[in-house]
């Protein structure tokens, strides 16, 4: 495979992306759990809006996946393997409040924001344009659902 970056960096960078990719998985887990098992007077306001969003990453995961798939190696596509190269905690037990369901989802959005900065080192020293454009796609996509969950949580 010569596409004009080295094995050695497509190896990082494809590691970097499957680390996104599990992250994203996971969050759309459990966005798409707090989706279900949301109760309390912001049901119709959160039911909608967390449709939205695990929609949203749904359409991520195959994006990310296919970039993997696009340098060369395999992605990550397992329960296991999300479960290993997650920094995102699943939503186990009984569903939480409104409140801390969107607490959750707010860090979850601020975890992939630092997964995905943490492999831009890589990705620029092998000037993998494709990859940066998924990242900052990302980056904006995250940083604006944290900041509209967060603004749910004023007071």
């Amino acid at each position: 495979m010569d596409i004009g970056i080295n094995e050695q960096d497509r190896q990082h960078i494809a590691d970097g992306l499957s680390r996104l990719l599990a992250d994203s998985y996971t969050l759309y887990l459990k966005t798409h759990n707090f989706h279900w098992n949301v109760t309390g007077p912001m049901f119709n306001t959160l039911h909608l809006m967390f449709e939205t969003q695990y929609n949203e990453l749904s359409l991520a995961v195959d994006a990310i996946a296919e970039r993997i798939r696009a340098l060369g190696h395999y992605a990550p596509g397992s329960y296991a393997d999300y479960a290993r190269l997650t920094s995102i905690p699943e939503a186990a037990g009984a569903p939480p409040k409104a409140d801390d369901m969107i607490r959750q989802l707010v860090e979850g959005h601020e975890t992939i924001c630092r997964t995905a900065r943490s492999i831009f080192e890589v990705v620029e020293r092998a000037s993998d344009e494709p990859s940066a454009d998924l990242l900052t796609q990302r980056l904006q996509v995250h940083e604006k659902t944290a900041w509209m969950l967060r603004s749910l949580l004023e007071k």
